[in-house]
């Protein structure tokens, strides 16, 4: 394995030093073969490419002709072309049926959400369909907050469809907050990463982040290779209440103990502390991965017959 970059700064092999004070080293790359069909570094032919690059800027051009190796994950895995609620259709199904296999209530593992097309928050164009939507979003969950004895107050997220790094997102606890936005807000909504314009939005249900570290509310990450659960961490925030986004400024890392805690406890309640706690982050990530391969296979430009 070596490493390539798509930075065209980069001319030459470059090293970096780590804090460890070993180095990497990153090369320009290379179309290989007379047709430009494969990408390698200097005497380099790869067989297959890791591509760490969510596309949020667009697809490059040195991408796009690339038919010979596996590009892993493919193109239409990255931000320009993906979105997140083909995700969560495709999550939903999963989570339905396996709801209905272990006889519980598909809520408790999937938050509601709906999405909004043709939004232009700095012309206010689209405001009815958010407000309705949040407004029946709102309704559904504090129906399910009576039902189960919940106390707390519902609310949602409102984010962009397409793009990460946790920008263009809000949070609402009244749909009459999504109409008339100032200034502010319409320019913290209308880009994301990359200066990706917002034109679609998905409203999810909240979820109260109730996990604590050193008394600062945090949010589990659960990382996966292939369908095996292999660690994460806590996303924490000492300056962010249980409904607030902590994917922002100021947020740091605490390693998840998957590994001192691989089994569940069978004699303890669902919800308690470790292990059962973080077998059933493992659960939901193994869900959500089986729906991110039907997502992929259902949005694929080129399927197999």
């Amino acid at each position: 394995m070596r490493l390539g970059t798509l930075s065209e700064d980069i001319t030459e092999p470059t090293p970096i030093d780590l804090p460890d004070g070993q180095q990497l080293i990153v090369e320009p790359l290379e179309h290989l073969g007379a047709k430009g069909r494969r990408l390698g570094l200097k005497d380099f032919d790869p067989c297959s490419i890791l591509l760490n690059n969510d596309l949020s800027a667009g697809t490059t051009e040195v991408l796009t002709n690339i038919n010979e190796q596996y590009l892993l994950p493919p193109l239409h895995a990255g931000w320009a072309v993906r979105r997140k609620s083909n995700h969560f259709a495709a999550y939903d199904e999963v989570a339905k049926k396996f709801a209905k296999i272990i006889d519980v209530d598909h809520w408790m593992l999937n938050p509601y959400f709906a999405r909004c097309s043709g939004i232009d928050f700095h012309e206010h164009t689209g405001e009815q369909c958010l407000q309705e939507s949040v407004d029946a979003i709102l309704k559904k969950i504090a129906k399910k907050y009576r039902e189960y004895g919940i106390k707390e107050t519902p609310y949602v997220v409102v984010k962009a469809d397409a793009g990460t790094y946790g920008m263009g997102i809000m949070t609402v606890k009244d749909a009459s907050e999504v109409v008339g936005l100032n200034r502010k807000e319409r320019n913290k909504m209308s880009v994301v990463k990359e200066g990706l314009e917002v034109n679609d939005v998905i409203i999810q249900e909240g979820v109260h982040s109730f996990e604590k570290i050193n008394e600062a509310v945090a949010e589990p990450v659960v990382y996966m290779i292939d369908r095996y659960v292999v660690g994460g961490f806590y996303r924490v925030h000492t300056d962010r209440g249980v409904d607030e986004n902590l994917n922002a400024p100021g947020a740091h890392f605490v390693p998840l103990a998957f590994a001192q805690n691989a089994i569940p406890d069978a004699s303890a309640k669902p919800g308690s502390a470790a292990p059962n706690r973080f077998y059933m982050y493992g659960v939901v990530a193994r869900l959500a991965l089986l729906a991110a391969s039907l997502e992929l296979e259902r949005t694929d430009p080129n399927p197999i017959d």
